[in-house]
């Protein structure tokens, strides 16, 4: 049987291809600007001691030639990492993948390059070989996106050289690991101090897992806004984030004459499966009952009707988890305070009525 002859590979091109283009250099740079290798190195790190004129010169040139720094290279010579790695549990849910996006986008704008792995169960060995390939990578700090209080212990029980940040609601820095995270239980205080502000006294949360910082903080913050305005707490049933699962709760709560006059909903996703459940069995919102949900997500103002919410700003808490790690890699304090969410307010809520 006749074989088939594979040629071997060559770097030779065909006298017919054009040429390629050369990359420019950070020396083309310069020869252009008529300046020193050193003035364009400073005007690209940012240093104070260029004149207005000359540092305009060179990035206009920069800019017209297209010019890019090797980030590896400025790495060797400066001994300062250009990266981060982002640690994930690759969940899909609004939360984990909206920070992870705006991680990613905000690493970029301050000239960092990411490199992101996703772990999963087994945290316990996932986790300290995913740390370790980062660090086996050049980065020069990781920010870890936690949402769940399994998957934080085994960031909590690693080592790694580099300094490591961790994203989880409410959760506290040990020497290892500094935390930081946007303050959700006040979103969650704020969007139940709503609906104690509309006169509502029987005030449910339909919550989200207690596997989960977010599901925690959010029930923590429920119950001090109702103890803090001398109320009684309310019904609370824990899920599982999925609008199915609050359908089928609504559904429930039907069937059974549990309905509550006002519901602190854990996400978004969850109010939609709960106003589904109880439009079909001509329950009205916000009518009959008032909800208020958390998250924000793209969409809610078409909700019917419009939903009332706690809106999370994933570029914000990007912003300040970046510094915060940057922080650290440069030795230097930053603010942790956590950052406040925002109460936006549509019409799934209302007044009390007395008859209720």
């Amino acid at each position: 049987m006749a074989g088939i002859t594979v040629p071997p590979e060559t770097n030779e091109r065909s006298p017919d291809a054009p040429p390629r283009r050369r990359k420019p250099t950070i020396n083309d740079v310069a020869s252009m600007a008529g300046v020193s290798f050193g003035t364009v190195s400073r005007v690209l790190n940012g240093a104070p001691d260029v004149s207005a004129a000359t540092r305009e010169r060179v990035l206009q040139i920069i800019k017209d030639i297209g010019y890019r720094r090797n980030r590896a290279a400025t790495a060797l010579v400066t001994s300062k990492s250009t990266s981060i790695g982002i640690l994930s549990d690759g969940s899909p849910r609004f939360g984990p993948v909206g920070t992870l996006m705006a991680l990613e986008n905000v690493a970029r704008k301050k000239g960092y390059a990411t490199t992101v792995i996703s772990v999963e169960k087994p945290y316990e060995e996932s986790v300290q070989a995913a740390l370790d390939t980062l660090d086996d990578t050049g980065v020069g700090g990781i920010i870890v996106i936690a949402p769940m209080v399994d998957m934080a212990a085994a960031v909590w029980n690693a080592t790694c050289r580099v300094p490591v940040e961790m994203i989880a609601a409410g959760a506290s820095s040990t020497p290892n690991v500094f935390t930081y995270s946007e303050n959700q239980e006040l979103g969650a205080r704020l969007a139940t101090q709503h609906l104690i502000d509309l006169g509502h006294t029987d005030i449910a949360h339909i919550a989200g897992s207690m596997d989960w910082f977010d599901g925690r903080v959010r029930k923590r913050g429920w119950e001090a806004a109702l103890r803090d305005a001398g109320l009684e707490q309310g019904l609370c049933i824990e899920g599982d984030w999925s609008p199915k699962w609050a359908y089928e709760t609504g559904l429930r709560l039907v069937r059974e004459g549990r309905v509550p006059q006002a519901i602190f909903a854990a996400s978004d996703h969850t109010a939609l499966g709960l106003i589904r459940a109880f439009a079909e069995n001509g329950i009205r919102v916000p009518d009959d009952v008032s909800i208020v949900g958390f998250d924000d997500i793209e969409g809610s103002d078409y909700f019917l009707p419009p939903l009332t919410t706690v809106r999370q700003d994933f570029t914000a808490l990007a912003l300040m988890s970046t510094e915060v790690l940057l922080g650290a890699m440069e030795g230097r304090d930053v603010d942790r305070t956590p950052i406040p969410p925002t109460l936006v307010v549509r019409h799934s809520a209302r007044q009390a009525t007395p008859s209720k």
